[in-house]
Order: C-alpha cells, then structure tokens, then sequence
C-alpha cells in the first residue's frame, strides 16, 4: 500500500512539474513583438501612488533566489515563506518555492516609508518590473489565457509614449523574470519528489485544508522552504 502511495504521489508531482514545464515553453515561446505591442499600447507610468505596495493591493511579493539574497544581506528577519504553499505532507508540514517579503502592521510593504522604497536601487525583481507579467490564469468566466498586466486602470497613468527600444527592453525583462520564476518552481517539485520519496511522505489535499484551517484561527504552523537547493524549516503564525 505504501509503495502504491509513493507512486501516486510521485506521479502527481510529475504532472505539476510537466505543467510548469509547458508553462515555461510556452513564456519562452511567447511572441516579443506581441508582448511589445501590448506594452506600448497600455503606456504606463508609475504615479508614485505606492498602492502596489501594499497589501490592500498585492497580497504578498514573491522573490526570485536573487531577490532573496538581497534581501538577507540587508535584514533576514524581513523575509517569510511566501503563501499559497504548493504541498502539505501527511505529518500537516508545508512547502513552498520561495520567500516573500514581509509587511508592516497596516499591510505596507516592510521597505516602504513615507509612500517611498527605501531600498530602491535594490528592490525585488518583480518591483522593477510590476505592473507588467507574463502567465497564464484564468478570466472571470473560466477560461485560460496569458494575462500581461495587472490592476489595469486602478493605479498609475496610461497611454503614455514607451519608444520602441524601451519596451522591448521592458518585455524582455518580463521574459527573464517569468523564466527564472518557473525555472524556481521546477527546481521545487524535483526537490520535493526527491525529499518525499527519501522520507515517505506524500501529499494529502485533506491535511492541507485542515492544517489551514487552523492556521486562518490563529495555530501556527510548520512551513519548509526551497533555498539554496536545500528545505529551510520555518514555524508560521496568521
């Protein structure tokens, strides 16, 4: 029964992992002069209104392995395990493919200061980037399709006039991020198959809404994250 456990577990992970990995094909294949395209067309300039960085707007940010680094070299207490953990064993621990930033009590980002970021020559990857992407989710009738922008006409001006060289610059780094963001996930679910298979473990979707719902009452939980190829142990309260 174990090992019929093990392979199913096994060949769960295999099929997010393939998932991630046609994902990917599929930013890297993702036309330049369309994304250039859409990127003139939207024009957007930052306001300075600072609402992306807040809670209210972007529930958390997520940092690549660069970003992470960043971050511990000025205060490794500002760092957390990102949300929306991606397995949960069937001992209630959680694992997820990255770090996040932590915010302050009012939701704001924790290098935010007067509406400015204190650390801005060193701000994560998808600050310098924001609000442009590039990833597949689904609209509000269900149907799956790339998105390339977020909060369209809630913050910031638009229509402004992005020459031809600055938005390809700005599509291409669009492209790296969501690259190295996939790739992170990948290396993710193969740590994590290797990391189950060793220790017996196998995902169970019913321990993970149990465990969260005791954590959304306050319980604090176990969550293990992926960092430097290796899962970091952290104990987490709401």
């Amino acid at each position: 029964m174990i090992i019929k456990e093990l392979i199913t577990v096994t060949s769960a992970m295999e099929k997010q992992l393939e998932t991630v990995i046609e994902e990917l094909k599929g930013v890297q294949e993702y036309p330049m002069d369309k994304l250039v395209s859409i990127i003139q067309e939207v024009g957007f300039e930052c306001d300075l209104c600072a609402r992306c960085c807040t809670r209210e707007f972007n529930d958390h940010v997520f940092l690549l392995t660069d970003d992470t680094k960043r971050v511990k070299e000025l205060n490794p207490d500002y760092l957390e395990p990102a949300p929306y953990y991606e397995l949960c064993d069937q001992h209630g621990n959680f694992y997820v493919s990255g770090y996040a930033l932590k915010a302050k009590e009012d939701g704001s980002c924790i290098f935010l200061d007067n509406k400015r970021c204190t650390i801005y020559d060193k701000r994560p990857t998808i600050c310098r980037l924001y609000p442009y992407m590039l990833h597949r989710e689904p609209d509000e009738d269900g149907n799956v399709d790339w998105r390339q922008i977020s909060g369209l006409n809630q913050h910031g001006h638009y229509h402004v006039n992005i020459n031809d060289d600055e938005a390809t610059a700005i599509a291409g780094l669009i492209k790296s991020y969501e690259t190295a963001y996939l790739k992170q996930l990948i290396a993710f679910y193969r740590k994590a198959q290797e990391h189950f298979s060793k220790n017996k473990l196998k995902h169970v979707k019913g321990v993970y809404d149990r465990e969260m719902r005791k954590f959304n009452k306050g319980g604090e939980i176990t969550v293990f994250v992926l960092s430097n190829g290796e899962f970091t142990e952290h104990r987490v309260l709401k």
